[in-house]
C-alpha cells in the first residue's frame, strides 16, 4: 500500500497493492495497522453507497463539530473527478482545493479528514461511490458550498451537471459558516 500526501495537510492519496491474475484481483481497501503507522488512527462508524449517472456532481459537502466526518471514499466501478476543499479556519491552506480521478479500474482511494467539504463527479454511467466515514450523518451538522463558487474556481471540467435542488442553492465559500 503506498500512501501519498498531497499539499492539503491530511489529505492523503491511498494506491493499494492489488494482485492480478487470471481469476480476477484482490487487495485490502482497508487495515487498520497500516491506517494507524501513516497516521489515520480512526474508527470508521458509517459505510454509504451510491449510484450515478454520468455528469453527476455531489457536493461539495461537510459535516460540522460534533458530528464532523473523515472520510475514506473510492469508486467501485466507473469513475469519478473527487474534489476536496480545506474550509478548516486558520488553515494554511484554508479555501484551497485538491482534485484526484478515482476508477474501478486503478482502485485508489482517497482519505479526506473532517475539516473538508467534498464532492465528486461521476465520469461514466453506472458509477459506483463508496465510502467510509468515522462519524454517523447528522442533518442538523451538515453543511455546503456551493459546486462552482467563483472564488475556489474549482476545474470540474464540465459545465452543466446534473445538480441536486439542494446543492444548486448551497452557499458560497466566502458565505461558509463553519465549525472549524
Amino acid at each position: 500500500m503506498e500512501i501519498i500526501k498531497t499539499p492539503l495537510a491530511g489529505l492523503l492519496i491511498i494506491k493499494p497493492d492489488v494482485f492480478e491474475d487470471e481469476r480476477g484481483y484482490f487487495f485490502e481497501s482497508y487495515n487498520r495497522e497500516k491506517f494507524i503507522a501513516h497516521g489515520i488512527d480512526v474508527n470508521f462508524v458509517q459505510d454509504n453507497e451510491s449510484k450515478s449517472k454520468r455528469g453527476v456532481l455531489r457536493g461539495l459537502h461537510f459535516q460540522n463539530p460534533p458530528f464532523a466526518q473523515g472520510k475514506l471514499v473510492r469508486v467501485m466501478r466507473g469513475s469519478v473527478l473527487d474534489v476536496a476543499v480545506d474550509i478548516r479556519t486558520g488553515s494554511p491552506t484554508y479555501g484551497q482545493w485538491s482534485s484526484i480521478v478515482l476508477s474501478g479500474q486503478n482502485k485508489w482511494m482517497y482519505w479526506i479528514p473532517s475539516g473538508f467539504a467534498h464532492g465528486f463527479l461521476t465520469l461514466e454511467d453506472d458509477t459506483i461511490f463508496f465510502y467510509k466515514c468515522t462519524n454517523v450523518y447528522n442533518k442538523e451538522s451538515e453543511g455546503a458550498v456551493r459546486w462552482n463558487d467563483p472564488d475556489l474556481r474549482i476545474d470540474w471540467g464540465i459545465e452543466d451537471p446534473v445538480i441536486s435542488p439542494k446543492d444548486q442553492v448551497a452557499p458560497l465559500f466566502r458565505e461558509l459558516e463553519s465549525g472549524f
